[in-house]
């Protein structure tokens, strides 16, 4: 009988022999990946939860530094705690299940701390401190990670790494994001996109908050997790692709409607698995210096 889908990540994240070779390791980064991508983190029921092991393998934090957070709290309130409590208390509002869990004060404390560890230096010439949006992007960390330990090392290398861009005072990143969101929409869906600019609607005025916080700001929250396991393991570039996938999605309605912002003022609500499927199928139609282009705009200047 074939191993469930639980069984088989299982037994990638656990394998039998601790002595790997490079190849090994990359393999079986490869396997969960496509396993990411076919079957999707099942639930749990009752197991030791994976969504938790797979970010961190994603993201390549192995060692934590109790101490070193630890410190960054007892240092208080940072030069911009105003900002960060005038976000926090909003953060996923409407998500009970969120608010059942994750509490303003660990949203506060981790975006504190992430502004002490960055206070007065640069990464690759990049400096960084809380910016719009940054309390969104903590909140799966919160929420999926055991401890708040481990929530801040992920978001802190994910902000560090992945997307460093998205979070520069000027937000160069999110104005990238955009704009190649209207090329790449011009491209896959020629008469969609003709629609919207015959109502003067760019990627700028609909869909800031969907790349500012990489759809994470589109409830269901469980579907966001699922959205999110899919850009960790393959890149949040590809987020810009996620966007237009839900527009597709939503394509007759809005071709259909004299005011097509009315319907984008709110996106429906999100379904990973047909966003996931149609944006994969997006990327080959994306031409390859433009791709190159997606690829680099959340962390490379």
């Amino acid at each position: 009988m074939p191993q469930d889908v639980y069984d088989q990540f299982s037994t990638l994240l656990n394998p039998a022999s601790k002595h790997r070779s490079a190849s090994d390791i990359s393999d079986g980064l490869k396997r969960i990946r496509r396993l990411v991508l076919t079957e999707g983190i099942p639930n749990d029921e009752g197991r030791a939860p994976l969504r938790p092991r797979i970010w961190k393998l994603m993201l390549r934090v192995e060692r934590l530094q109790a101490d070193e957070y630890l410190r960054y709290v007892a240092m208080g309130p940072s030069s911009v705690s105003t900002k960060i409590k005038n976000d926090t208390f909003r953060t996923l509002a409407t998500d009970t299940q969120f608010k059942g869990k994750v509490k303003e004060d660990m949203l506060i404390r981790l975006l504190e701390a992430f502004v002490w560890k960055n206070h007065g230096s640069e990464r690759d010439g990049l400096p960084f401190t809380y910016v719009q949006g940054m309390n969104v992007l903590s909140a799966p960390f919160l929420y999926t990670m055991p401890t708040q330990l481990e929530a801040f090392a992920c978001f802190s290398t994910f902000i560090e790494i992945c997307c460093p861009l998205y979070v520069q005072p000027t937000l160069v990143g999110v104005h990238r994001g955009l704009k190649l969101l209207d090329r790449c929409l011009k491209i896959v869906d020629g008469e969609l996109y003709d629609h919207l600019r015959s109502k003067n609607l760019s990627a700028e005025l609909y869909a800031f908050p969907s790349v500012l916080t990489l759809c994470a700001c589109t409830p269901p929250l469980d579907e966001v997790l699922q959205l999110w396991d899919f850009l960790l393991a393959f890149g949040v570039h590809l987020n810009v692709l996620c966007v237009i996938a839900q527009l597709l999605l939503m394509k007759q309605d809005l071709m259909i409607s004299p005011s097509p912002m009315k319907i984008l003022r709110t996106f429906p609500p999100l379904e990973a698995r047909p966003v996931i499927n149609v944006c994969v199928a997006l990327v080959k139609d994306i031409p390859e210096d433009l791709y190159r282009e997606l690829v680099q705009h959340p962390f490379q200047s």
